[in-house]
């Protein structure tokens, strides 16, 4: 439990109503109970404050608050994280090292780090200070995992990939995985070894199930504090800068260069070997075949500047109209 002025103090927010009114948890504002702080986003649903039960409402203009306790910030988003993290659940893990888990003799592990149940350790690989690593979780041989690394169950990393501090990387995914490479000759694919690694820097987050597969000879990396969504995948040689957030079932090529603080919406991705510039913003189904400048929004299958897929899509429209247009006249013509 914390208190209204509390609270407030930790998301740099002014109080608004009793500051001492005590806060037991977080709800929806449609689904509201008494002693939980809510949020609205957006002043224009003001009307959902009058029906809420929630004792506190974090909003970003104190005249919608109809004299209910609530806490005035510039970004109710942000203030929302920083509350949802008071409140998360922590981590069912064992303390220290579980019975079960094998870990070979040479692999050095720091000061506070859990390691629970089945969890596989290979040759000379090394753990950091204050690392989580869960149940059922393959770690390879040379693998360096930094300091406040949380990884959940199921993942796989192969040998040699280097993970940074900070980083959480979620159920299921695999990091290190072989590229995908062949050379056809006479009708016979045969596959090119990838004997690279993966590097993953400081504060990136990887959802669940993701594959992200090691360089062919150099590395694939994944640049600070990028996140990645569900079901991501990364293919070989790829280098992606910082600050990036690629969203669910993104998918892109191998050998390419993304720049810093680009966002890939869902079902996006990018041709092999080409390069994307800092800021570039893709939305939904959006697919990269060539280079693209960055600090441009694009859209379509190639990717173009929205503005050119949008009138593109109106020509077309139009163009459809008009041939049906036509063959009404031609019919009526023909009568």
């Amino acid at each position: 439990m914390i208190t209204l002025r509390k609270l407030a103090s930790i998301i740099g927010g002014k109080v608004i109503g009793a500051p001492e009114q005590v806060i037991s948890g977080v709800s929806d504002i449609k689904d509201g109970a008494p002693d939980t702080v809510t949020f609205l986003f957006n002043p224009k649903h003001q009307e959902l404050i009058n029906r809420t039960s929630a004792s506190v409402i974090i909003v970003s203009d104190a005249a919608i608050l109809n004299d209910k306790s609530g806490i005035v910030v510039d970004n109710p988003r942000l203030a929302m994280a920083k509350v949802l993290k008071l409140f998360e659940l922590p981590n069912n893990i064992e303390k220290g090292i579980h019975i079960t888990a094998i870990i070979h003799k040479s692999v050095k592990i720091g000061k506070n780090v859990d390691i629970g149940a089945f969890t596989v350790i290979g040759h000379n690989s090394q753990i950091a200070d204050g690392t989580t690593i869960h149940n059922n979780i393959s770690i390879g041989d040379n693998v360096v995992i930094g300091t406040n690394v949380t990884i959940y169950p199921q993942v796989a990393i192969y040998s040699r990939a280097n993970i940074g501090n900070n980083v959480i990387i979620d159920m299921g995914t695999v990091i290190g995985s072989s590229g995908y490479g062949y050379e056809t000759e006479n009708d016979i694919h045969h596959k090119i070894p990838q004997i690279g690694s993966v590097i993953i820097e400081d504060d990136v987050e990887i959802g669940a199930n993701c594959t992200i597969d090691r360089g062919t000879i150099g590395n694939t990396v994944i640049g600070k504090g990028t996140k990645l969504d569900n079901l991501v995948h990364i293919a070989h040689n790829v280098k992606i800068g910082k600050g990036c957030l690629l969203m669910g079932l993104v998918g892109i090529a191998g050998s390419t260069t993304i720049g810093n603080y680009c966002i890939f919406a869902g079902q996006s991705g990018v041709k092999n070997g080409i390069k994307i510039g800092d800021r570039a913003i893709f939305v939904s189904k959006a697919g990269a075949t060539k280079s693209l400048p960055g600090n441009k929004i694009y859209a379509g299958m190639p990717a173009r500047e929205i503005h050119e897929k949008n009138k593109r899509d109106a020509a077309f429209s139009q163009i459809v109209s008009l041939k049906k247009r036509l063959k009404q006249l031609e019919e009526k013509l023909a009568r």
